[in-house]
């Protein structure tokens, strides 16, 4: 993603919405409701009550953060497809051909996160997601339709396209349109729609018992919804002013719940254009030069990628097939213990995060990653991981279930 202004943009965009708090302390009847465009040449708008506004956020919140669902489903499906496949793809699954399917999606992520975060700025952030839901539609029903390895890896490597658009975009969209007292519980709803998107996966992949196709398939209904919900979401009012369309921003700003929108869409003008002069001047050599910037940097982008590097994604993508090789009759069933708790903790964080603060969380969490990792790479040790084995327990229990023969195509 292409993030050189968001802790900036963010930050301001706090200070806004604080002096737009104290501005609405004042009597109502000082503030103008109704902006009569044959006055000053602004567009009128209409009276928006502060619940109304919330309505609004909230749901535009949840539009956006479906993608997060779509990512988290895309994550959490493959773990059941990779036991169900057998060999609907034309021949026996390789390590090689798993690693492919799985990794695909996690590549092209890595590839088009910069480039949305470049169309983003160029084009807004509304297009892009609604790009990336129509590649979660297209990938979903791809791999649906998949009939040997290559188009497989084809289908999620579309998925994973989507997968990074999404993931750049939808968390500076809902922070540009949250009001800042909210802001942070706001933008985590994303990822509690990923932990929920896994879920529902386990859910499903569990439901269909090894129809792998119906489960990789309904990652498009999600999508479908999101598109439609898409059809009234406004711009990003911070880009609308980038842009230039300080009319339309300052409606936008009206719907938001916010009461002197001039005044908001003139000091957002101000702001961008610091920015703007910032990114032509020395902004990269005061990033690295100076000690504050250089020490913020480092702790933002190593934690990023740090807990990327630490490996738990593998255990998603695998945990079926893991449950598998140690003997678990129902491994998709039981990989749905690994998806509801990190739902749940990331439900408890969700509630608390506002009030405890990120710094504490993330440092009590810590200690419990790393007791989790070591203990599952002691565990590994005493795992036969020949490949014959990895999908023969969930095939022997699917036989069992439905009492008919195995078929050769699902």
């Amino acid at each position: 993603m292409d993030g050189r202004f968001l802790s900036r943009q963010v930050t301001s965009s706090e200070h806004l919405t604080e002096d737009f708090e104290l501005d609405n302390m004042h009597d109502e009847s000082e503030q103008p409701l109704i902006v009569d465009e044959n006055d000053d040449g602004v567009t009128s708008r209409p009276e928006v009550s502060k619940q109304d506004a919330n309505k609004l956020i909230w749901l535009l919140t949840l539009s956006a953060g479906l993608s997060g669902l779509l990512f988290g489903y895309d994550t959490g499906v493959i773990s059941s497809t990779l036991v169900s496949i057998h060999e609907d793809l034309g021949r026996t699954l390789t390590t090689l051909d798993l690693s492919m399917i799985t990794s695909s999606t996690s590549l092209l992520a890595l590839i088009a996160s910069p480039l949305a975060g470049h169309f983003a700025d160029s084009l807004g952030r509304r297009p892009v997601i609604s790009v990336a839901c129509g590649l979660f539609i297209f990938g979903a029903l791809f791999q649906s339709a998949a009939t040997n390895v290559w188009t497989m890896v084809l289908g999620r490597a579309v998925v994973g396209a989507a997968v990074g658009g999404a993931s750049a975009v939808v968390p500076l969209y809902i922070a540009e349109i949250s009001p800042a007292d909210r802001r942070g519980q706001l933008v985590s709803v994303q990822s509690l729609f990923i932990t929920g998107g896994q879920v529902v996966a386990y859910v499903v992949g569990w439901a269909v018992m090894g129809r792998w196709r119906w489960s990789v398939g309904a990652g498009a209904v999600p999508a479908i919804l999101q598109a439609g919900l898409l059809v009234g979401m406004p711009e990003s009012p911070r880009w609308l002013v980038l842009k230039g369309r300080d009319d339309e921003a300052a409606i936008v700003f009206s719907q938001l719940g916010h009461d002197d929108c001039n005044q908001i869409v003139s000091q957002v003008k101000h702001e961008v254009k610091e920015e703007q002069l910032s990114a032509s001047g020395s902004m990269f050599n005061e990033l690295i030069t100076i000690p504050a910037n250089r020490r913020a940097l480092i702790i933002a982008a190593g934690l990023q990628a740090l807990q990327q590097l630490s490996g738990f994604n593998s255990l998603m993508y695998f945990s079926a097939t893991i449950f598998a090789l140690v003997g678990f009759t129902s491994p998709i069933g039981t990989s749905l213990s690994i998806s509801v708790s990190n739902f749940v903790f990331t439900l408890l964080a969700f509630a608390i995060i506002d009030r405890v603060g990120r710094r504490r969380i993330l440092l009590y969490s810590i200690p419990f990653m790393i007791l989790g990792l070591a203990s599952c790479s002691l565990a590994f040790m005493h795992i036969d991981a020949s490949p014959s084995d990895t999908v023969a327990p969930y095939t022997i229990v699917r036989q069992k279930i439905s009492k008919t023969p195995e078929r050769p195509n699902q």
